[in-house]
């Protein structure tokens, strides 16, 4: 351990809640307990900002693998704040290997990458192409978080409906995508359901989400309900 990662978890130690700690162990069933600090995401945020702003920020991220959770959470909201969109896919492509869970997956969203998105659906397909549980589960985040609105195309469901995999953790977010379709492009999405495009078990998953979601009026979940699969 160099000298930046030493002050930068002797940090992450001063900012440690062990009741947060144990909660946040048990989200995370793929991550030993024992690599979890248990800093709240607030807090793990304001200290990025803090951090980008000095030369620990790169050298810190050059120093992979990370040992602890919190560790790799940082480095996400390190990529976050880059603004050069290239400097931002290169750091991703660097990280994305190492990620070993879902929270760490979701938590990183950087904004840049929205103001590109004519670009960026190039490098989701090569995410999700990747046979690395959290790069696919990455690519596909990405394609729910900016590309089911304005950027909508009904090329992307088609993309998320041709995944295949025995990963829960990839058939978890295909599911979410899809829920979040329906409630974002009822017309376009509907229509995988009522193909029965997607696999048994990510298809009623799929469906049971909708069903929790706020966004969907009642009148389309009570069809919902009658397109689950026995």
């Amino acid at each position: 351990m160099n000298d930046v990662e030493a002050r930068v978890r002797s940090r992450l130690f001063e900012m440690q809640d062990l009741k947060y700690r144990d909660f946040s162990a048990k989200l995370t069933p793929t991550v030993d307990p024992q690599r979890v600090i248990g800093v709240r995401t607030p807090d793990l945020r304001k200290y990025a900002a803090e951090l980008s702003k000095t030369e620990d920020a790169a050298a810190f991220m050059a120093t992979l693998p990370h040992f602890y959770q919190e560790e790799n959470n940082l480095h996400g909201f390190l990529i976050e704040r880059i603004a050069d969109y290239d400097a931002c896919i290169a750091a991703l492509d660097t990280f994305l290997p190492y990620v070993d869970n879902w929270a760490t997956c979701d938590l990183i969203s950087p904004k840049r990458l929205k103001r590109n998105l004519p670009r960026l659906i190039g490098e989701i397909r090569r995410w999700m192409a990747s046979e690395r549980t959290y790069t696919i589960r990455f690519g596909v985040e990405m394609l729910m978080s900016f590309y089911l609105d304005d950027a909508f195309d009904p090329a992307y469901p088609e993309m998320v409906a041709a995944l295949r995999s025995e990963e829960y953790y990839v058939n978890m977010m295909i599911a979410w995508y899809f829920a979040t379709a329906l409630a974002k492009q009822w017309d376009a999405a509907l229509s995988f359901i009522e193909n029965r495009r997607l696999e048994k078990w990510t298809h009623n998953k799929a469906i049971q989400k909708a069903l929790e979601s706020d966004r969907i009026p009642g009148e389309r979940k009570a069809y919902l309900r009658t397109l689950k699969q026995k």
